[in-house]
């Protein structure tokens, strides 16, 4: 099996988190780990964290059955770079990145791709318009995108990922709620061994509307598409008020929570797996996993990055990738 792992903005810390996984004794590479960056940057950056750096170039083409552990890709960043300075001459080569490991896993040189963090804001400031990793990918290799989240048990995907809070409600219709839950329900499904996923679904407004007082969205918009989502026989419940939704009474018989917006569900979620969660795009053709935090420029080059994130990102892409190729 072969990943590719983007390293990210290069002035945050996921040179950090490759350098240490790979130099920690615990972790044990579950596949050929082919590692896209610029191969300076990581030799400073091991120099300043004083760890190893001694990964050879990974093969142009894959070939066989790949050796596990890590190899390096070479792509060269665009400006000399500095530990938790970001500069937008780089933005490019961070896109280059996502572009190789996308376009390789298309043409089948990966079997998935995870994500090390990158920075939106200064893409933007490049002048290329950019809103995340998932839409992004989606916009490069096709499919529907959904952002989901997942911590243990607990798996929390998005009807809408990132935007502006005043343009949710306009982005919530029948046809995005429908489709989210066909992918939700068809990705638990395969994920699980189950059939019948039980989804919970919040609502938008607090208190899930309280029947139209507090905004209607869920009788106009929300509660017909799980009705028509249910009559395609996906178990959907709701639309539920997100305050007590997330409680042990309602997740204890739940596969997964389907939230309207991005800080509706995420806050929960990264509460109770932070540093252990993994970020999931569903709905796209090929597998997609990254981490569940930022680039902290803070840390960049201090050596108190934590990478549990990135070792649980990478082994459950390999888990798809092993579930799709049975």
């Amino acid at each position: 099996m072969r990943l590719a792992i983007t390293s990210g903005e290069p002035a945050g810390i996921g040179p950090d988190l490759l350098l240490a996984l790979a130099a920690d004794p615990a972790f044990v590479p579950p596949a050929e780990l082919v590692v896209l960056g610029d191969r300076a940057v990581f030799a400073a950056r091991a120099e300043a964290l004083g760890l190893p750096f001694d990964w050879p170039d990974a093969d142009p083409e894959r070939s066989g059955d790949q050796a596990q552990g890590f190899r390096f890709r070479h792509l060269p960043a665009a400006a000399p770079v500095t530990p938790g300075r970001l500069d937008s001459a780089n933005a490019r080569h961070v896109l280059d990145l996502l572009d190789h490991a996308a376009d390789g896993c298309v043409a089948g040189d990966y079997d998935a791709m995870v994500t090390a963090p990158l920075h939106k804001g200064v893409i933007n400031d490049a002048g290329v318009a950019f809103t995340g990793h998932t839409e992004y990918l989606a916009d490069r290799v096709g499919g529907h995108p959904v952002m989901m989240l997942v911590a243990g048990d607990l798996r929390v995907a998005l009807a809408t990922t990132h935007l502006p809070l005043a343009d949710v409600p306009a982005a919530i219709t029948g046809e995005v709620l429908t489709t989210v839950l066909e992918i939700l329900h068809r990705s638990m499904a395969d994920w699980l061994g189950k059939p019948q996923p039980r989804i919970l679904v919040a609502g938008l407004n607090p208190h899930a509307g309280e029947s139209g007082h507090l905004g209607d969205e869920e009788i106009r918009i929300i509660g017909p598409a799980l009705e028509a989502s249910r009559a395609r026989g996906i178990q959907a419940v709701g639309p539920l008020p997100a305050d007590t939704l997330f409680t042990p009474r309602h997740l204890e018989h739940a596969d997964a929570v389907l939230a309207m917006y991005h800080d509706q569900g995420l806050p929960v979620l990264k509460y109770a797996g932070f540093g252990r969660a993994v970020n999931v795009t569903l709905g796209l053709p090929i597998i997609r996993t990254s981490v569940d935090h930022g680039t902290a420029l803070d840390l960049a080059g201090t050596g108190r990055a934590e990478h549990g994130s990135l070792a649980a990102a990478i082994a459950l892409a390999c888990e798809q990738a092993e579930r799709r190729a049975a």
